[in-house]
C-alpha cells in the first residue's frame, strides 16, 4: 500500500448544497493547521474557514474536521472539507489540493486503505458495496448487517473451526490416544459435518441473497393480446407498455424498478408467445423464454377462451385476465383479473406479495453472498465434503479441512491476492 496522500468528493457529483471531499494520508496535521489557520484544534470538532489558494485567494468558506490516525475511516490521518457544492467550486478545490502534493483517490482506494489498517475486512467492504447500491429498505437493512461485521464474525466462526479441527486431525496422526481427548474421530467428523450443514444452507440462500441485492425477477408471460401489457401499466402505475388490440404488439422487453414492501422488484412485460414467421417478433420471444429462465417469480396470463394452462415453475401465478367478458370461473387455481373494471387486481397484488415474502423472508438473516463470495463458499463446501468422504484417512482429512479454511480466509482477505482485492475495491465508487 502506497502512503500517498489522496483526496476525493465523497458526496455526489453534480450540483448540491454542500459537498463532502475526504483527504486520506499521514502526518496531516500541519495540511489542517493551514486550512483552519490554527494551530490548536481538537480532533472530530467541526472548524469554519476560509479555504485560500497558494495566491491567498478565496476558493470557499467551509468547514473542515479532522480524525487523526487510528481513528479514522481509513486508520490513516483523515481531513474532510464540507464545502459548497457547486461544480466549480469543486474543481477549484480539487486543483489547490494537487498544489500540495496530493493527487485524486482511484475507486475504493479509501476502502482499501481501511482494509490494510485492519479497520474493515473484505466481507466488510462487500457489505459496503451493497450498501451504496442499496435502493429499498430491505436492501439497506440487509447491506448495513454485513457492513457491521455480521458475516465477517460468521466467517471468522467457520474458519476458526475448520483451522482446529484441521489440527486436531493432523494430531490424530502424530500422538497416541492417550495424549488425545476421548472419541477427538468421531468429534471432528461430527463438527466438519454441522460446518457442511451450514455452509449448504448458506449457498442454498444464495438465490434470496442475490434478490435482495440484485432485485426478485417478475416475468409477465402469456399468448399474444392476453393483456399482459396492460396489467404491467397496473401494476408500474404508469403507461410504460403499448396496449393494443393487435396481437404481437410487444415485441421486446419492458422492464420496470418497483419498491414493494421494500424489497426491489424487476418487472418485466414480454413478447407473447406464439409461432410467427417474424423475425422481430422472433428475437422477443426468444428474449422471453431467457427472461422465463431467469424469473424468480412468473405471471402466466391468459384469457377465459384460452385453451391450456401451462405451468413453468413452483413460484408461478396464474392470471386469467379480461375477466369482463365472461362469466365463467372454473380454474381454482387462477386469479380472474380485469385490469378495465379493476377486478381481481387487489388479489393479484397479494398474491404477487405473498410469493415475494416466501422468497425474502428466509434471507433476512442470510449472508451477503455475491459471485465471489459464492464460489469461495462452494470451493470450501466441496473440501469438507471431500475431507467427510476421506474415511478415517486423517492426513486426507486434515489437508481438505485446511484447504475450506483457506476459502473461507479469501472471503475475509487474510488469504487473498492482487486480482481479488482489485476487483473487490473497484466495485466501490470514488471517495469509499
Amino acid at each position: 500500500m502506497n502512503n500517498d496522500t489522496i483526496f476525493a468528493l465523497s458526496s455526489g457529483h453534480g450540483k448540491s448544497g454542500v459537498a463532502v471531499i475526504r483527504i486520506s494520508g499521514d502526518n496531516l496535521h500541519d495540511i489542517f493547521s493551514g486550512f483552519t489557520k490554527k494551530t490548536d484544534f481538537q480532533p472530530r470538532h467541526a472548524y469554519f474557514c476560509n479555504l485560500t489558494d497558494n495566491a491567498g485567494d478565496l476558493i470557499d468558506q467551509c468547514l473542515a474536521i479532522y480524525f487523526p490516525a487510528p481513528h479514522s475511516f481509513t486508520g490513516t490521518d483523515v481531513i474532510e472539507l464540507h464545502m459548497h457544492g457547486a461544480p466549480a467550486t469543486i474543481n477549484a478545490a480539487f486543483e489547490h489540493l494537487k498544489t500540495l502534493g496530493m493527487r485524486m483517490a482511484t475507486p475504493g482506494e479509501f476502502s482499501r486503505r481501511a482494509f490494510y489498517n485492519n479497520k474493515m475486512d473484505l466481507a466488510d467492504i462487500d457489505g459496503l458495496a451493497a450498501l451504496l447500491d442499496a435502493q429499498t429498505e430491505q436492501q439497506r437493512k440487509h447491506a448495513l448487517r454485513s457492513m457491521l461485521g455480521r458475516d465477517s464474525d460468521i466467517y471468522n466462526t467457520w474458519r476458526n473451526s475448520m483451522v482446529e479441527i484441521s489440527a486436531y486431525a493432523a494430531a490424530i496422526l502424530d500422538y497416541t490416544p492417550d495424549d488425545l481427548p476421548a472419541n477427538i474421530g468421531e468429534t471432528v467428523t461430527a463438527r466438519t459435518a454441522k460446518l457442511y450443514n451450514e455452509i449448504d444452507t448458506a449457498l442454498n440462500n444464495y438465490r434470496a441473497s442475490r434478490a435482495i441485492r440484485g432485485g426478485i425477477n417478475v416475468a409477465l408471460v402469456g399468448e399474444t393480446n392476453v393483456g399482459k401489457s396492460s396489467i404491467f401499466n397496473y401494476l408500474a402505475g404508469s403507461n410504460r407498455a403499448i396496449v393494443s388490440d393487435i396481437a404481437g404488439t410487444t415485441r421486446d422487453i419492458v422492464s420496470i424498478n418497483l419498491d414493494i414492501d421494500g424489497y426491489l422488484i424487476n418487472l418485466s412485460d414480454t413478447a407473447g408467445l406464439r409461432e410467427t414467421d417474424d423475425i422481430i417478433e422472433s428475437i422477443g420471444i426468444e428474449r422471453t423464454k431467457s427472461e422465463i429462465e431467469n424469473a424468480d417469480i412468473i405471471i402466466h396470463v391468459y384469457t377465459p377462451d384460452s385453451a391450456e394452462h401451462n405451468i413453468f415453475t413452483n413460484n408461478e401465478i396464474i392470471v386469467i385476465n379480461k375477466s369482463d367478458t365472461s362469466d365463467l370461473r372454473t380454474h381454482k387455481n387462477a386469479i380472474y383479473t380485469s385490469v378495465k373494471s379493476g377486478d381481481g387486481m387487489d388479489v393479484l397484488l397479494n398474491t404477487l406479495r405473498k410469493k415475494i415474502h416466501e422468497i425474502m423472508d428466509c434471507a433476512e438473516n442470510a449472508l451477503t453472498i455475491n459471485a465471489r463470495t459464492h464460489e469461495l463458499l462452494t470451493s470450501a463446501r466441496d473440501e469438507l465434503s471431500a475431507a467427510l468422504r476421506a474415511d478415517n484417512n486423517y492426513d486426507i482429512f486434515a489437508e481438505h479441512t485446511r484447504r475450506a479454511a483457506d476459502a473461507i480466509g479469501k472471503i475475509l482477505g487474510t488469504i487473498t491476492a492482487t486480482e481479488v482485492l482489485d476487483k473487490t475495491f473497484g466495485q466501490l465508487c470514488l471517495g469509499k
